[in-house]
């Protein structure tokens, strides 16, 4: 839906910027054999990563994948193993593409930039594509290689070469960044043709069904909203005497400090029984114990 494809939008723009920021105050090839393939890789691999886990880990359908269990209604039906597996993998797909969003896109775009490429693969590149002009080892030329990235550790007579080699890495490394742009387009564009080609629904239906579910979903957290807000509200209530918001107070009540010692701490979801739950100290207090205790009468006009 649209909502999908602005967020996937934002999240694009958010981790270019991300990456230019992250580029320009942190990067600092160390020009140095062996460490230049480690530091640029990082660079590239590690942001990626994260942002994958990010990804998935706020992506609400994870948690329904991971939380989620049968209910009642298909315990009494006959299993449908095959059509359980389709769910899971379309699921699992699902999540994957939105959370791939921002990885690839870090990725694309410091390929397109080059500098990190330039740094991981410079003690690499073969005599073959630039002058050297002088006859060195090879140990010798690798450690020339790896000091190219940083233009002030270079002699005045290699900049020629130097610049040879800086354009070889940025134009191999912009080819790989436009060719994942395009593999990824190409495989979105194809997963989305075959979604539609086998969904069983029709062009409108889906579109009706796709508003169904958006609008359930937020009818379902207003009402969570209220709900837990009207619940909350009596359990206070039973606590203080009174409920936050009403007018014409006519008295509270004075929580004892052993009362107040019982809603005090750390709180866990707590089974009651097989069916139900205590949401919090305080929700477990106001199910147990009796609402006596001391009353004090307030006087509005003062």
């Amino acid at each position: 839906g649209k909502e999908v494809v602005i967020a996937n939008a934002i999240i694009a723009i958010l981790t270019i910027g991300g990456q230019q920021l992250f580029s320009f105050f942190t990067f600092n090839c160390p020009c140095h054999v062996g460490q230049n393939l480690i530091y640029g890789l990082a660079f590239l691999g590690v942001p990626a990563l994260i942002l994958l886990v990010v990804g998935v880990a706020l992506n609400n359908q994870t948690w329904r994948l991971v939380t989620g269990k049968r209910s009642p209604l298909q315990k009494e039906m006959a299993p449908n193993k095959l059509l359980h597996c389709k769910l899971i993998c379309f699921v699992l797909c699902s999540i994957t593409g939105r959370a791939l969003v921002a990885p690839v896109t870090w990725l694309a775009v410091t390929l397109i930039n080059g500098s990190y490429y330039v740094c991981a693969m410079s003690e690499y590149v073969s005599e073959y594509y630039y002058e050297a002009g002088v006859n060195i080892s090879a140990s010798e030329h690798r450690r020339m290689l790896a000091a190219f990235p940083c233009s002030q550790l270079v002699p005045p007579e290699l900049t020629r070469a130097r610049d040879e080699v800086i354009l070889l890495l940025r134009y191999q490394s912009q080819v790989a960044g436009w060719l994942l742009i395009a593999v990824v387009v190409i495989t979105v564009f194809l997963s989305y043709c075959l979604a539609s080609c086998f969904s069983p629904l029709s062009f409108l239906h889906f579109r009706y069904w796709s508003s169904y579910v958006h609008n359930e979903q937020e009818l379902f957290d207003e009402a969570t909203d209220q709900h837990s807000r009207l619940y909350a509200m009596q359990h206070v209530r039973k606590f203080f005497g009174f409920v936050p918001g009403s007018e014409n107070v006519k008295e509270i009540r004075i929580p004892s400090l052993k009362e107040w010692q019982a809603i005090s701490g750390l709180a866990f979801l707590k089974q009651v029984d097989e069916e139900h739950y205590d949401y919090s100290l305080l929700h477990d207090w106001a199910l147990k114990e009796p609402a006596d205790g001391r009353y004090l009468r307030t006087d509005e006009d003062t």
